[in-house]
């Protein structure tokens, strides 16, 4: 068992490391005056999931969720 948490928590770490990078890689959601202009309706508004952006909305979704799977299962009582 003491194996297994050590690699849960090698793994925790890292995941805590890209999140953080991930986030801080991310721009504002504020779009400013573009987004009174119909700027969300150009070809970059149409294919946000593609984008550069749309990746680390996702991959940011998928570490958080690893993050928090990983929290509770270190915290169980298994491995105290």
């Amino acid at each position: 068992m003491e194996i297994l948490k050590t690699v849960l928590l090698i793994i925790f770490a890292i995941d805590c490391i890209a999140l953080t990078t991930i986030v801080l890689l991310q721009e504002g959601k504020s779009a400013g005056l573009g987004s009174i202009a119909g700027a969300a309706e150009s070809y970059w508004g149409q294919n946000k999931g593609r984008s550069m952006e749309g990746a680390l909305v996702k991959s940011t979704k998928f570490l958080a969720v690893l993050f928090m799977l990983l929290a509770v299962v270190l915290n169980l009582k298994v491995f105290a």
